[in-house]
């Protein structure tokens, strides 16, 4: 890949996630480059522009001074809320750019397909950021499935566990805590990569119907704890012993900052001082709120039902606020099984025995899940990209649109399913 020029790309809503895929381009410039970047934001565009080294010639504050120039790159990375993905994307591909595309892919099914035709019409490249499938622990488990190796997949169980701090930040102070505002549920925004998993593994097989429960259980504000206050740091009682204390989480343990800050970027964001962020904190920092009064409506639980043309059945738990945050998946076919957890590094593969006194025999496979939060499939996917782009080869794990989806479509009727309480059809 050395002898030949870099893929270029631009930025299209510099937040942590576009900055992550295109961090790619700092490690690898032989063969990704970061020419362009879009945001109404002057401190996050001049931050990406000083990370990338983009002339300011190329540092545009809306996508219509972007689509008015030449084709200034071989793609664009779209890293913009939910509810832009596809209104944002569409020119892009009309215009003659490449795309990488931030899940969720849209807001509804409708999106999504309108999307999908376009992306048809104009011959253009579009792969979405389902990380999840370039994670080792994903690939060698596919590689096993696709091989025969546990035979006809029958059942798939599937559970992401998202902890205490990852829920209240993002989906009940956040910015994902309101499908009216974000334009995402709480499922398709957490959980379109597990359901791109289940039907990934089931590439070939389409999903037939959909069933769901799920509610806002713990977060409302008739659970208020006796003591709690509206702020944490203003009118709480109980702050010194409470889980969700912002103080604890943003300050002390400086878990998720690249959020909590980001109403104080122009006083130095995650920089800032203490004294700066507690004031911040107290007065109109959203991730100061009270988690029991904050303005969430998502649901904090759900469960999916998934019945295939082939008789399998998935099923995917999406459960917030638990203490430990992990992935789970169990797979049963007509030969044998396979179960792990993600962030644990490894799985099982068992079969039944025939010897007497033993019920089954097992393979542990370990793999390495690297050191970002989606098992070390972050910048493979940007390897991917650049690779397909190039046209080489697809990987095992290729995530263009014709085959991502399936798991949105059932994400969104599952979502129908919970609202209008009745198994929901999908239908492409």
């Amino acid at each position: 890949m050395s002898n030949v020029k870099p893929i270029t790309a631009v930025i299209v809503g510099a937040g942590h996630r576009s900055l992550l895929y295109g961090s790619y381009a700092l490690k690898h410039p032989e063969q990704f480059k970061i020419v362009g970047v879009v945001d109404p934001d002057p401190i996050r565009r001049n931050e990406t522009s000083r990370m990338f080294s983009i002339p300011q010639e190329s540092a545009f504050t809306s996508i219509d001074e972007l689509l008015e120039r030449p084709l200034v790159a071989d793609a664009v990375i779209n890293g913009t809320m939910d509810s832009l993905h596809v209104p944002l994307t569409i020119p892009l591909l009309k215009k003659g750019y490449n795309v990488l595309l931030e899940k969720p892919i849209g807001i509804s099914a409708d999106e999504v397909l309108s999307l999908w035709k376009t992306a048809r019409e104009t011959g253009r490249l579009v792969m979405i950021c389902h990380v999840l499938r370039y994670a080792p622990f994903y690939v060698e488990i596919k590689k096993r499935v696709a091989a025969g190796k546990i035979g006809k997949v029958v059942h798939i169980e599937s559970t992401e566990n998202v902890s205490y701090h990852h829920m209240v930040t993002g989906f009940v102070r956040g910015k994902w805590n309101s499908k009216d505002r974000c334009g995402s549920s709480f499922l398709m925004a957490k959980c379109c990569h597990d359901l791109d998993i289940i039907a990934w593994l089931k590439s070939g097989v389409a999903p037939i119907s959909v069933a769901s429960f799920g509610d806002l259980t713990q977060f409302r504000k008739e659970n208020a704890p006796e003591g709690a206050g509206t702020r944490c740091l203003t009118d709480c009682r109980i702050e010194d012993r409470c889980p969700y204390s912002a103080k604890r989480l943003y300050i002390d343990k400086g878990l998720w900052d690249f959020y909590a800050w980001e109403s104080i970027e122009h006083l130095g964001g995650s920089k800032a001082s203490a004294d700066v962020k507690i004031e911040s904190l107290k007065t109109d920092n959203p991730y100061g709120r009270c988690v029991w009064h904050c303005d969430n409506d998502v649901m904090d639980h759900q469960a999916v039902i998934i019945q295939f043309e082939d008789g399998c059945i998935a099923t995917h738990n999406l459960i917030g606020s638990t203490a430990k945050p992990c992935r789970v998946i169990h797979i049963v076919g007509t030969q044998g099984e396979i179960e792990g957890v993600m962030e644990e590094g490894q799985f099982v593969v068992r079969y039944p025995c025939l010897e007497a006194g033993k019920e089954y025999t097992e393979e542990t496979v370990n793999v390495n899940t690297g050191s970002d939060m989606h098992g070390g499939g972050d910048l493979r996917l940007v390897q991917d990209f650049v690779r397909r782009l190039r046209g080489e080869a697809p990987s095992i794990s290729s995530t263009v649109l014709d085959d991502s989806i399936y798991g949105h479509l059932i994400g969104f009727a599952a979502d129908q399913s919970m609202l209008e309480k009745r198994i929901v059809e999908v239908i492409i």
